[in-house]
């Protein structure tokens, strides 16, 4: 197998875990948290920042190396509202820790689909 990137530093780790706020599939907070790939390895992923979220073990375990929509779906969680915060939270984590690769229309994808308050049934979206 060719050699993968491996460049998620502690701090990216952290950050994503604050950003999220739980377990990025199903939302399930005062759990531990683990590393999951949401493009495995086995498909080509890459073990960094934009390709890392926070999974409790059960969804960690349950996805495996599923690709994420197809497995979203099965499972019957929200897949619209992961990519989404998905998006949300790499956009913001890009320019923190200086990836040039953030989506600059952002925020014109957010009025596009719903704007504000549409938020709340996404799992770790902060709720005002």
């Amino acid at each position: 197998m060719e050699r993968v990137e491996h460049d998620l530093s502690a701090a990216e780790w952290t950050a994503l875990k604050g950003a999220w706020g739980g377990c990025a599939y199903c939302g399930s907070t005062g759990v531990a948290l683990q590393k999951d790939c949401v493009q495995a390895l086995s498909r080509g992923g890459r073990y960094t920042l934009d390709n890392i979220v926070p999974a409790c073990g059960s969804c960690n375990a349950s996805k495996c190396n599923a690709e994420v929509t197809g497995w979203l779906r099965r499972k019957r969680l929200d897949e619209r509202a992961f990519l989404l915060r998905h998006v949300e939270v790499n956009a913001e984590l890009a320019l923190r820790f200086g990836d040039p690769a953030v989506p600059e229309s952002l925020e014109h994808d957010e009025e596009r689909v719903g704007g504000e308050g549409d938020d709340a049934h996404v799992p770790g979206a902060n709720r005002t």
